[in-house]
């Protein structure tokens, strides 16, 4: 993805070079021109002085005034030949200005759309590390534990080994296990986020989690705002917790991570790599599926705004009524993780 996006930079820097020749280029004629066309007024003057001289000379004058008649038509020659050259020459600078112009339009939009993937793939692959997370622990013994022997003990255990692996991942903001009417039995924060006892039987991963084949498979939902913890946003995986840790095993629970979706998000928007020019006047966007702003670089409309693309193109650029440049790129995935039809989105001012 550098070498793409130092590759589309450079193309930039020699369009741009492009672009200045042929304003340099069109200037530099017009001021020829112009030269050209007060050189040949000049000698259209001095022709009919000359003329004026030589009929005031009578017969002796003759020959003379035929030389000035043809300095004055060859004159008149010489000006319409400039007007001629500077109307085709100006005409195709313009043309390869405009040229210029529409290359340099290109690659920017290319870069751009090189750059939204790079931040989808980005966390992508950090979403793939979750659903390889949940899988895992899923399997735990002390997990297993606590559903298939519920009790104050088996649970306080669980709750301990949840927050031990809090501390090594940084990036959840907590762990939930939740019986199969969903209600939590232990969670990894008890202190900061006391939700035991409370249901994520509505959680759409919840519901999926239950609908599992095997222990195999994971669940994922949408960002969203979770008020059991204080209303911040997550994206939640989930898998199943199986008896005995047996992947086909019955079902006796379900296991929710709760991943710190806003500055693990913040931090892919802000580092894609635009020059600083390009930053005070871009906005980075992930979007979800439906369009919905999941992470903005401005932080602006997160889970409010909706980003119009066109449908079914997996990636392109297009100017928006105000000028804006919109590039963006469709996820592809990540190992086995399918992704969940995110796209990556720069909006870049003119």
């Amino acid at each position: 993805m550098g070498m793409a996006a130092v590759h589309f930079g450079q193309t930039d820097v020699s369009v741009d070079m492009v672009v200045s020749g042929a304003v340099k280029a069109r200037s530099l004629t017009e001021t020829k021109i112009a030269g050209i066309r007060a050189v040949t007024g000049r000698l259209r003057i001095l022709a009919l002085n000359a003329m004026i001289e030589a009929n005031q000379a009578g017969d002796h004058g003759r020959g003379f005034a035929v030389v000035a008649q043809e300095v004055r038509a060859i004159s008149a020659e010489v000006e319409a030949l400039s007007g001629d050259f500077s109307t085709e020459l100006i005409r195709e600078i313009a043309r390869l200005e405009e040229t210029a112009r529409r290359m340099a339009t290109a690659a920017q939009g290319r870069r751009l759309i090189d750059l939204a993937l790079n931040a989808v793939e980005l966390i992508d692959r950090n979403l793939y590390e979750r659903s390889c997370d949940v899988r895992w622990w899923a399997t735990d013994s002390a997990m297993i534990d606590a559903l298939a022997r519920p009790g104050s003990e088996t649970a306080a255990f669980a709750a301990h080994r949840l927050g031990v692996i809090l501390d090594a991942y940084t990036v959840y903001l907590d762990l939930w296990l939740c019986d199969p009417s969903g209600q939590i039995v232990a969670s990894g924060r008890p202190g900061r986020f006391p939700v035991a006892g409370q249901s994520a039987a509505g959680r759409p991963w919840f519901t999926a989690a239950r609908a599992l084949a095997d222990g195999n498979d994971y669940a994922v939902a949408d960002i969203s705002a979770e008020p059991l913890l204080g209303g911040a946003h997550v994206a939640t995986y989930a898998a199943g917790v199986r008896e005995g840790g047996d992947p086909r095993g019955r079902l006796i629970g379900i296991l929710g991570i709760q991943f710190d979706w806003a500055p693990q998000a913040r931090a892919i928007v802000e580092g894609v790599r635009l020059t600083e020019d390009e930053r005070a006047r871009s906005r980075v966007l992930l979007v979800d599926a439906d369009r919905r702003v999941i992470a903005a670089s401005d932080g602006q409309g997160v889970l409010r705004d909706r980003i119009d693309l066109p449908a079914g193109q997996e990636a392109g650029s297009l100017f928006a009524p105000d000028g804006t440049l919109v590039a963006f790129h469709h996820t592809p995935g990540y190992e086995t993780y399918r992704g969940l039809g995110w796209y990556g989105v720069i909006q870049q001012r003119p």
